[in-house]
């Protein structure tokens, strides 16, 4: 615009205005973008096509595995089904094995609480034995059949003594 307005003033006579060099660049500019828009477009798709494309009878290392071993959609679609269907088997498995894990700990839990059990049977019949009382079942049966009597006998004594007392109330 500067230039134009320069050379304008350069010759005698010319009366354009500064607004209609303004509005003329514009447009010009307007077309300038518009046409360069679809000259770059153009070109971009000839190098894609012609420059940047890669013929088909061209093998690039990377896709030596896929001529190797070429498979269909189907049989692709068929490994990722399979693929898929591993995976929940590993997650059942993974599952299944930390179950068994908690199982295995409660297990050595109650190991553990029946050995102190047996510790205290041994602990027992070494008892009995030390005492002369031979064999710890006939022991044991014994300490039965007195704790038995002895239930008895406190049954006795305080039925006896709730008798005594509502005879002292009566009178």
């Amino acid at each position: 615009e500067g230039v134009m307005l320069k050379k304008l003033d350069g010759i005698p006579g010319c009366k354009v205005s500064p607004s209609q060099i303004r509005k003329c660049t514009e447009k010009f500019l307007l077309f300038m973008k518009e046409h360069f828009d679809k000259l770059f477009a153009k070109m971009e798709e000839v190098l894609l096509q012609l420059v940047l494309n890669i013929p088909k009878n061209v093998l690039l290392p990377e896709d030596r595995v896929q001529e190797q071993y070429p498979y269909s959609k189907e049989e692709f679609q068929a490994l990722q089904d399979e693929l898929q269907q591993l995976q929940q088997q590993c997650r059942a498995e993974a599952a299944a094995e930390q179950a068994l894990r908690a199982e295995l700990q409660e297990q050595e839990a109650v190991k553990a609480e029946l050995e102190k059990i047996l510790q205290c049977f041994d602990g027992l019949e070494n008892i009995c034995r030390e005492q002369g009382a031979g064999n710890f079942k006939e022991s044991f049966a014994l300490l039965r059949q007195s704790s038995k009597k002895l239930q008895d006998v406190l049954k006795d004594v305080e039925e006896k003594s709730r008798k005594m007392k509502q005879h002292d109330q009566l009178m």
